[in-house]
């Protein structure tokens, strides 16, 4: 299989808000640099996600020197809030994303306020530090490998030719950011990354775990945050991409815990089921 390439690039700094588009990304061992090491949780310490409260999907990011800009994309009245890429570590604070417990350090006061103010509730800003650590599901993955505050996988890849089969299907085509990708891939048949098994891309290597099971997430327009009265695209998915009592769109992948990826990389496959 040749002739495919990274065509895009994506980093997430709070889960669950929106995404920045890079045109390279720095290999950690969690995932790409800066993606999902925020978290928004409430009093109880509880992550929050578009999953309970669209209304996240209204706040977008801005990249800004050695940060990012977060503004509402529906409250003119709001001011941008800065956040810096990592916090520092005056305050810790323990916090329940699914059923793991993180030691993570809280964002500042201000943060905490502007949030409360943008979602309507009182929430906080917590960061995961290199200290903290988060394994991925052992039963399919080595000892020690590590994830941010991603739902399960340091990385999610998806292909646009995958996107443009979906957007066949239905009435309104979705654009790629429903899926909340990593890496993006072009140059292959449709759903053929569902079953690689490894690629490469650039010079490094990565694998292949398992399908990605999607949510209402994809349902909720990134731009307004209004869910999709028919349930999709994940009702269009569903026939013809379920698997058991899961929908799956993209696969969840680990990689290396260091180098450089550019849009543009080339990717060679190394295994297929």
């Amino acid at each position: 299989m040749s002739g495919i390439v990274l065509s895009g690039l994506f980093i997430y700094p709070i889960k669950s808000l929106g995404g920045l588009s890079l045109p390279a990304a720095e290999l950690t061992p969690r995932g790409l640099r800066h993606d999902r090491r925020w978290l928004l949780v409430d009093e109880r310490a509880r992550f929050l996600t578009q999953r309970e409260h669209a209304s996240m999907a209204l706040l977008a990011l801005e990249a800004a020197y050695n940060g990012f800009i977060v503004r509402h994309r529906q409250r003119p009245d709001l001011p941008p809030l800065f956040v810096p890429f990592e916090a520092s570590p005056d305050k810790t604070l323990f916090v329940r994303i699914w059923d793991d417990i993180v030691f993570a350090w809280r964002g500042a006061a201000e943060a905490d306020a502007w949030f409360s103010e943008a979602l309507g509730q009182s929430c906080r800003l917590v960061y995961m530090s290199d200290m903290a650590r988060r394994e991925v599901e052992p039963a399919k993955n080595p000892p020690g490998t590590l994830v941010s505050f991603a739902d399960g996988y340091p990385y999610l890849l998806t292909s646009e030719e995958s996107l443009a089969q979906l957007n066949e299907k239905l009435a309104e085509p979705v654009p790629m950011d429903r899926f909340r990708p990593n890496l993006v891939v072009r140059g292959t048949a449709p759903d053929a990354e569902m079953s690689w098994q490894s690629l490469r891309i650039g010079a490094y290597d990565f694998r292949s775990v398992d399908g990605c099971g999607r949510c209402v997430v994809t349902t909720i327009d990134q731009a307004t945050a209004l869910k999709n009265p028919l349930r999709e695209p994940l009702r269009t998915l569903a026939t013809y991409r379920q698997q058991g009592s899961s929908i799956k769109f993209g696969q969840n992948v680990t990689g290396p815990a260091e180098g450089v990826v550019r849009v543009g990389d080339a990717v060679r496959v190394g295994g297929a089921g």
